[in-house]
């Protein structure tokens, strides 16, 4: 890797720190028609645009949601503080999980926590993790100047130094890929495993009732 890339991508780790999220307090105290939704999304989290051009959030994708049962609709036509840290959420899962993963996750999250069915709300709950994420960004960056480093030192036998750094840039982004995918994989075992024990909660009450009705 040429000491020109390195330098590029060390800058690429160290503006992490300075990616933008939407902060608990910037979300509005009042409820907000599908414009303001899109509008208020697109503003706050225009750093995580790929390019310039790159819709965030759409009117189909929020109706989409919504007829996925991702999102509780709205009440007349207006969308609450709620809705909108289930659609934050939303944004940053959908990179990386299906519709029916995210769908096995906010199924039961909307039913504990939406509305007035708990004294811990979605507020709380997007502040805790909002405090969390803030934490690892730190050590998110600090691990990924190890991976850089590491791939640097990969392919030193080769002579040729185009080859060389060419395969040194592969080999960080083959360290990333294969980060994301061991991530990705856990989430998924985890999902997977939270809906057999519902499964079996299920089944466990059908055959209590039923055992019951038979006496």
């Amino acid at each position: 890797m040429d000491k020109a890339k390195e330098e590029y991508i060390r800058g690429l780790i160290n503006g992490l720190k300075d990616v933008r999220y939407i902060k608990p307090e910037d979300i509005p105290n009042i409820d907000l028609y599908m414009d303001q939704v899109t509008t208020f999304m697109d503003e706050h989290l225009k750093s995580s645009k790929r390019y310039s051009e790159d819709k965030l959030l759409t009117k189909t994708m929020i109706n989409n949601y919504t007829k996925n049962e991702l999102l509780p609709p709205p009440n007349k036509k207006k969308y609450s503080k709620e809705h909108m840290y289930l659609l934050i959420f939303i944004y940053y899962f959908k990179n990386i999980l299906s519709i029916n993963d995210i769908q096995s996750i906010f199924n039961p999250l909307t039913e504990r926590f939406y509305g007035k069915n708990s004294d811990i709300g979605l507020e709380d709950i997007y502040k805790e993790i909002f405090r969390l994420q803030e934490e690892q960004t730190e050590a998110l960056t600090k691990d990924m100047i190890r991976k850089i480093t590491k791939a640097k030192e990969s392919f030193a036998d080769i002579e040729d130094e185009d080859d060389r750094n060419f395969l040194s840039s592969f080999a960080f982004i083959s360290i990333l890929c294969f980060d994301v995918y061991m991530r990705k994989h856990m989430i998924e075992k985890i999902i997977d495993q939270s809906i057999m024990v519902d499964k079996k909660k299920e089944n466990g009450t059908e055959s209590k009732d039923n055992s019951s009705t038979s006496k």
